[in-house]
């Protein structure tokens, strides 16, 4: 058995979505200093690093992240590698892919994953995501979970459009996941957001193991 942790490490240096506050991750009480314990405070937006989205957070429909649904964030999936690919993924992208029949639970490699391997600690608003059309392509064929490599599914400029066709569908959308290790295949994925009642979207530690 092999494990992939393929969740991003929370730190102030790990890029935040452009207007968000940066990461706060500050030691406030510590025992070199005479406290009997080592204590972390901890403040960041709730779609940081690899997080997952919750209806809520764009159609504000009161569909939260902890009635997110623990059987499609565990289970089966498929990771697809189009990191040779240029530009944002399309329905066209996606229909010339090789993804197995009934795959329910798909995650994308592309040329962002680099990047986190680089160790990059800029926001890059030229990040390769998922078009309107590939979304809705995505719904056709009962995708349930789409996973991507960047800190957004959707394109910098498009966010409205494909966050919409998704969640409107149902379809949890996970991001900032780090592939630059994954190898294109089957997997078992275990994905487990924090319990944040009444939250549009939650930090979650993610794995793949094969």
């Amino acid at each position: 058995m092999t494990i992939y942790d393929i969740t991003l490490g929370i730190s102030p240096e790990l890029p935040v979505w452009p207007g968000d506050q940066a990461i706060v991750l500050e030691q406030v009480k510590s025992m070199d200093d005479g406290a009997h314990s080592n204590v972390t405070r901890l403040a960041m937006s709730a779609h940081t690093g690899t997080h997952v989205d919750a209806p809520h957070h764009f159609l504000n429909d009161h569909r939260t992240v902890e009635q997110l649904s623990l059987e499609i964030l565990t289970g089966k999936c498929f990771v697809l590698d189009l990191s040779p690919v240029e530009g944002h993924i399309t329905a066209d992208v996606l229909q010339s892919a090789v993804i197995p029949e009934g795959t329910l639970r798909l995650l994308i490699k592309t040329k962002n994953s680099a990047r986190w391997q680089a160790g990059e600690k800029e926001f890059f608003t030229g990040f390769q995501g998922l078009s309107e059309d590939g979304a809705r392509w995505l719904v056709e064929k009962g995708i349930k979970l789409i996973g991507i490599d960047y800190l957004s599914v959707a394109p910098f400029s498009q966010s409205v459009p494909t966050h919409t066709v998704l969640l409107k569908a149902g379809i949890i959308a996970l991001e900032g996941v780090d592939l630059s290790a994954v190898n294109q295949g089957e997997y078992d994925l275990y994905c487990l957001p924090l319990k944040l009642i009444g939250s549009d979207g939650a930090p979650a530690r993610a794995i793949l193991i094969r």
